[in-house]
């Protein structure tokens, strides 16, 4: 049972780190300064989804993270 919320920690935390990189960038950082950026436009659909995907790797992560590290799941 350690092996396996061992694996799942693992999983979901490389699948987060490549959620996160897929995700568009909010803002045009030093490029808006001239009054350039967009940044009242709502997310696109496919946004959406990667959001929805994203916290619920971050969910799964945590849920892991804390079940190895209070102890519950023993070696």
């Amino acid at each position: 049972m350690a092996y396996f919320v061992i694996a799942v920690q693992m999983i979901s935390g490389v699948a987060l780190a490549a959620l996160i990189l897929l995700h568009s960038a909010k803002g045009e950082g030093l490029g808006g300064i001239g009054g350039s950026a967009n940044l009242f436009s709502g997310p696109s659909q496919a946004e959406a989804g990667l959001d929805k995907l994203t916290w619920t790797s971050a969910g799964i992560f945590i849920v892991a993270s804390a079940l190895i590290g209070w102890r519950i799941i023993q070696f």
